[in-house]
């Protein structure tokens, strides 16, 4: 297995891709996917939502990265997005190296992390993220996104206003901030396709975020597949006791299986 740890910016040891791809063994070029934890764009979840999930798309035949990205006061918009797409522009610049087909780079995150993702599927055309990043126009565009209880929209009962206040470094971030990355707003003919992942009772991200973005996708005719399931935490991941953290509420054999249902809905893409 190729592990390697991949600094994105020169000068910058906070910003980086962890590789987790399988040693080359035949012709056939693998999916890839790109790995985004959680941590409300105030920390990085690595150890729960980062290599077991990598780990967990590795054992199934896709080879993965995971980034971490900057936080806090580090933290700030488009920046992150920046990050997230220099990410996409390395694994596809190495696709060779990483045995991938480079057109068959997909994106998952969880929680603020599925912020993030979900800026990569329907914001990578920005202006400020095309003049940042020397690529070719929509070369950091995924052939998917994977969200995981993201973090969607401020506009939601009960919203995780902590993420988009860490997302702007402010208590208190303007309307016309908000709105910028209210993502069920963004979706239009160029969004990726989506596979959506929630819980009906989360308690920290409400599925009101999900349900909205499930919702621009139909209203748009755009492809995307979502799951809804009655009842986890947030921030369940991988729902077996890798990722449990010993809390018996993190085990969920129904929501063990959201990774094999997404590689499913991979293949049809």
């Amino acid at each position: 297995m190729l592990n390697e740890k991949i600094y994105l910016f020169e000068g910058n040891d906070e910003v980086f891709l962890e590789t987790y791809c399988a040693d080359k063994i035949w012709d056939k070029k693998r999916d890839a996917i790109l790995v985004i934890p959680g941590g409300g764009y105030g920390g990085v979840c690595a150890d729960r939502e980062g290599e077991p999930i990598a780990l967990s798309y590795l054992g199934k035949g896709v080879n993965a990265f995971v980034l971490t990205y900057s936080t806090g006061k580090s933290a700030a918009f488009p920046k992150v997005l920046i990050e997230a797409s220099m990410a996409m522009k390395h694994i596809k610049d190495n696709a060779e190296k990483y045995n991938i087909d480079p057109k068959r780079v997909f994106v998952t995150g969880f929680s603020a992390g599925g912020h993030l993702c979900t800026s990569l599927g329907t914001l990578w055309h920005l202006p400020e993220v095309q003049e940042a990043v020397d690529m070719e126009f929509g070369y950091n565009k995924p052939a998917g996104i994977i969200p995981v209880y993201p973090v969607i929209t401020p506009f939601t009962p009960n919203a995780h206003v902590g993420s988009f206040c860490n997302l702007f470094h402010s208590e208190n971030p303007s309307v016309s901030d908000l709105e910028s990355v209210a993502l069920n707003t963004k979706v239009d003919k160029n969004s990726s396709p989506a596979f959506i992942v929630h819980t009906s009772d989360d308690q920290i991200v409400p599925v009101h975020n999900s349900l909205a973005l499930a919702q621009s996708y139909a209203l748009k005719g755009m492809k995307f597949e979502l799951h809804i399931y009655p009842s986890a935490p947030h921030g369940v991941a991988l729902g077996n006791d890798i990722t449990s953290l010993g809390k018996d509420s993190y085990v969920n054999k129904s929501i063990e299986g959201w990774i094999d249902l997404s590689i499913e809905w991979m293949k049809q893409i």
